[in-house]
C-alpha cells in the first residue's frame, strides 16, 4: 500500500545558532498513517542530534507507540491537546518510558498537568515577546529573519526552530580570497588538470588539505581503505568523485554565525537530490545533482551573489540553470528539496505528484540527506 504521510523538517538552534536538534513534521491523515511512514525509516533515522517529532495537526494518541521510538526522539505535545484523554494517556506512557516531550504552542497562562517533565517548549515567537512562565527551555518559532532571531534571544528565548537564518543576511559582496582558492581548486579538478598542479594549491592551505581528506575518509564515502593523500585520492576515486568533495569544502568554508545551520541545509538538499534523482538520471549525473543542492545556498554562505559565484566556476549548464533560474532538468528536483523545508506540506505534495515520486521515497531521501549532512559536521 502506498504511503499517505509526508515528512518535512526544520532545524532547532541555540542562542549561538548552532544546531541542537532536528524537527521532523509528519503530515498524515491519521496517526496510523504516521506510524506506518516512520516505521519504514528506522534504517535511515537521523542519529547525530535529538529529533523532535511533530504530528502536525493531529492529536497525539497512544497509537503512536506502535512505532518503536528511537532513543533520540522527543515527542511534541501541542498545548491545545493537553486536556484530551488520549493525549494524557500517551503522555503518561512517554513519561514512564523516559521519552522526552516538547510542549508546543505554549503561551503564558496555559494550565499544565502536574508532574510532566517538559525538556523543551516551543512558542510562537510572533505572538510572544518573552517566554514568561515557561516550564522548560524555550524555543521561538515563526521568526521571519536573523533580526527577529536576535530580538527573540534578547527577550529571553533559549533558541529557535525554523528557517529564519535564510533571510535578512548581509548584502552580497565580492568573493573573499579563501573562498576563491577553493573555487580555483574546483576548476582545476573539473578541467582534469595535472595532479601536481592541484597538489600545489592544496599545499598552500594545510587546513584545507586536512579537511578534504577527512571528508573523503568519512563514513559517507564508504571506502574500504584510508586515503592518505590527494594523489592517492585521485588514483582511487578519479576526478569526478573528488569534484563532489571539493564542492563540500566550498559549502563549509563560511565563518558566518549562521553557517552551521546553512551548511546542514545545503548539504542535506544535495544528498536528497542525489538520492531522489537517482531513478531519473544516469549515474554520471548523481554528483551534479548533489552539487546543485549543495550549492543552492552558496550565495548566502559566501556572502556574495549566485551570479558572482557561478561566473567564476566551470559548472555544467543543467546545474547553473537550476541554481540561477530554477529551470532545466534539475530545477524541479531543487524545488522538491526546498519544499521539504516547510511546516506546510502542500507544495511538497504537489511537486512530488508532478514528478510521480512516491511519498516513501521522498521521506527516505530526506532523512538520508539529514543524516549525511549532520555526519559532515560531527
Amino acid at each position: 500500500m502506498s504511503q499517505t504521510t509526508l515528512l518535512t523538517r526544520e532545524p532547532v538552534v541555540n542562542k549561538n545558532r548552532a544546531i541542537t536538534a532536528n524537527r521532523i513534521i509528519a503530515h498524515g491523515p491519521n496517526v496510523a498513517s504516521v506510524v506506518e511512514a516512520l516505521a519504514t525509516q528506522t534504517e535511515v533515522w537521523p542519529s547525530h542530534h535529538p529529533v523532535f517529532v511533530s504530528l502536525g495537526r493531529l492529536v497525539p494518541t497512544p497509537e503512536l507507540l506502535e512505532w518503536a521510538l528511537p532513543e533520540n526522539a522527543t515527542i511534541e505535545i501541542p498545548a491545545q491537546t493537553l486536556a484530551h484523554p488520549q493525549t494524557q494517556a500517551l503522555m503518561a506512557r512517554l513519561q514512564e518510558a523516559g521519552t522526552g516531550m516538547c510542549l508546543t504552542w505554549f503561551s503564558p497562562g496555559t494550565a499544565l498537568p502536574a508532574g510532566v517533565d517538559w525538556r523543551f517548549v516551543l512558542m510562537d515567537g510572533r505572538r510572544n515577546t518573552a517566554p514568561a512562565g515557561s516550564p522548560g527551555l524555550t524555543m521561538a518559532w515563526g521568526l521571519a529573519d536573523i533580526g527577529a532571531f536576535r530580538q527573540a534571544v534578547g527577550a529571553g528565548f533559549d533558541g529557535a526552530s525554523g528557517w529564519f537564518f535564510l533571510h535578512g543576511n548581509p548584502p552580497a559582496k565580492a568573493l573573499n580570497p579563501g573562498h576563491a582558492q577553493i573555487v580555483r581548486l574546483l576548476n582545476l579538478v573539473r578541467n582534469n588538470s595535472e595532479v601536481r598542479d592541484i597538489e600545489a594549491v592544496l599545499k598552500q592551505d594545510v587546513a584545507l588539505s586536512y579537511k578534504l581528506l577527512r571528508y573523503i575518509n568519512s563514513a559517507g564515502f564508504g571506502l574500504m581503505c584510508e586515503i592518505q593523500s590527494f594523489r592517492h585520492a585521485v588514483s582511487i576515486l578519479g576526478y569526478d568523485a573528488l569534484n563532489k568533495w571539493l564542492s563540500l569544502l566550498l559549502v563549509t568554508a563560511s565563518r558566518d554565525p549562521s553557517a552551521p545551520a546553512m551548511m546542514q541545509t545545503a548539504i542535506a538538499r544535495g544528498r536528497f537530490m542525489e538520492e531522489v534523482g537517482s531513478a531519473y538520471f544516469d549515474a554520471s549525473e548523481r554528483d551534479n545533482l548533489f552539487i546543485t543542492g549543495a550549492f543552492s545556498l552558496l550565495h548566502l554562505l559566501l556572502g556574495t551573489s549566485m551570479q558572482e559565484v557561478l561566473e567564476q566556476m566551470n559548472l555544467p549548464a543543467n546545474v547553473s540553470e537550476a541554481l540561477l533560474y530554477g529551470q532545466g532538468e534539475f530545477g524541479p528536483f531543487l524545488k522538491l528539496a526546498q519544499a521539504c523545508e516547510s511546516f506546510d506540506a502542500s507544495t511538497l505534495a504537489k511537486v512530488a505528484a508532478d514528478l510521480h515520486i512516491p511519498f516513501e521515497r521522498i521521506n527516505r531521501a530526506q532523512l538520508l540527506g539529514l543524516n549525511f549532512a549532520d555526519s559532515m559536521q560531527a
